[in-house]
């Protein structure tokens, strides 16, 4: 019996390593890493995608006009965290910090939960409830992007991120479908719980990924797993502002926030007209989420890998804002919520199928303390600030100025082309230091070469 069932698990395993080498080109070592990788974003995005339609019915909750004070709220929360999480990545191990930011994070969405229960006046809950998950999705999926980016090198990560974003599409499915479907049964509230249960099964698929490295990787990056990193809590801003290297990944990042945040904004108000009630606003999102995730995930397992080796990471890096630089005409020439909602479905597709691998992939020539300390910097608090910045504007634009939708769709395509702009240069400087290492003078100062983790 034993023999058979080993046989039985044995044969399921080749197929799972078949099926895996079909769709990327993976070595058999490195095949349990891609799948713990893989299982971490599908947990831990299926948690979030459950939340994130919660969280823009709760942005509707709080009132239209406060939007733009959120986003600045969101920003003031990740200006106080991120000196905290520079401290537990200076002080901590990796295999001890990463599970309990995790970790606190499942214990803030219970106390929500039972926050919600408790006061029947959700204004105010609604408007904290907001901010928080906007920090922590970008917590989660900076942490966990450094992390591959630590794990991975450079060469591995061009065969092997496009497959590991899928998990996020993947994931994208579950959540979506799970709050579509029992938003209204079950109730807008109850959804946290399940969320919460999703986002712990993350951490023991995470811990896998951290025990391949130190099994797998090579004895100094093996040593490096269980050292703390070092350095200050503020270390990730002069990190930055010295390397004109991550100077231009974080404007990279202000410019996607930018773009991205304008058709958010229009769509919330279509949403808040057509829409009656909460239940009812959280399937519309849900089933948004849904067709982009799949999208997104078609796009991931089929083309991504196909689209790196033909086109090279420089094209797929310019992809998506020209994208939007199209996409945003159209929307000004033809300002309809139809156009609108196809529009920002674009963009969301270009950046989980593309521009995120594509952006994470720019990380794997710094060193390996910029990867988790800078890297979260950009991905966290500039991106938020970017967010809060672009939100204000939006509004100065449409209430300040006047402008109509159409306005702000030729002043979106504006900013799409200087994001175009910049993609290529991005692009071609990540592809010089490929071949030369210069990026890594860029990024670190001299007492730190050597210490590249790619």
């Amino acid at each position: 019996m034993t023999g058979a069932l080993n046989t039985h698990t044995a044969r399921g395993s080749s197929r799972i390593a078949s099926l895996a080498q079909r769709l990327v080109a993976v070595q058999p070592a490195e095949l349990p890493a891609l799948l713990a990788a893989f299982a971490t974003l599908f947990c831990m995005f299926s948690s979030y995608t459950i939340l994130r339609p919660i969280r823009d019915t709760m942005g509707i909750t709080s009132g239209l006009e406060k939007l733009p004070y959120l986003f600045w709220g969101t920003f003031a929360a990740m200006l106080a965290i991120q000196p905290v999480y520079g401290w537990l990545t200076s002080r901590l191990r990796r295999p001890v910090f990463l599970p309990w930011v995790y970790a606190f994070f499942v214990a803030n969405l219970l106390g929500f939960y039972v926050w919600f229960n408790l006061q029947q006046d959700h204004t105010w809950i609604a408007r904290a409830y907001y901010i928080w998950v906007s920090v922590f999705n970008f917590f989660i999926v900076a942490v966990f992007w450094s992390l591959m980016a630590d794990v991975f090198t450079r060469e591995q990560a061009g065969r092997m991120f496009g497959f590991i974003a899928a998990g996020a599409s993947t994931g994208g499915l579950l959540g979506p479908l799970v709050a579509g479907r029992l938003a209204v049964p079950l109730g807008t509230i109850n959804l946290l719980l399940i969320s919460a249960a999703l986002l712990g099964a993350s951490v023991f698929f995470m811990m896998r990924v951290i025990r391949w490295q130190r099994a797998f990787g090579t004895a100094a990056r093996g040593i490096e797993t269980d050292t703390p990193l070092g350095g200050s809590m503020l270390a990730a801003f002069q990190q930055v502002l010295r390397s004109r290297y991550l100077l231009g990944i974080a404007l990279f990042v202000i410019f996607l926030s930018w773009v991205s945040t304008f058709l958010y904004l229009e769509q919330q108000a279509f949403v808040a007209k057509v829409f009656a009630t909460r239940d009812e606003r959280t399937r519309f999102f849900s089933d948004v989420d849904f067709w982009v995730n799949a999208f997104s995930l078609f796009t991931q397992l089929l083309l991504f890998g196909r689209l790196f080796k033909w086109a090279g990471h420089r094209a797929l890096l310019v992809s998506v804002p020209l994208l939007m630089t199209v996409g945003y005409g159209i929307f000004a020439l033809l300002p309809s919520f139809a156009v609108l909602v196809g529009v920002l479905a674009v963009r969301r597709v270009g950046e989980y199928a593309i521009t995120r691998p594509c952006r994470d992939t720019l990380y794997t020539v710094c060193t390996r303390e910029e990867k988790y300390k800078a890297k979260s910097l950009i991905d966290t608090f500039i991106y938020r600030g970017g967010d809060a910045t672009s939100a204000s504007m939006f509004q100065l634009l449409t209430g300040g100025l006047g402008l109509n939708a159409s306005g702000v769709g030729w002043f979106g395509a504006f900013i799409s082309a200087l994001w175009t702009l910049l993609a290529l240069a991005l692009g071609k400087s990540q592809q010089l230091s490929g071949a030369q290492g210069a990026a890594l003078e860029q990024c670190a100062p001299l007492s730190d070469k050597g210490t590249q983790a790619s």
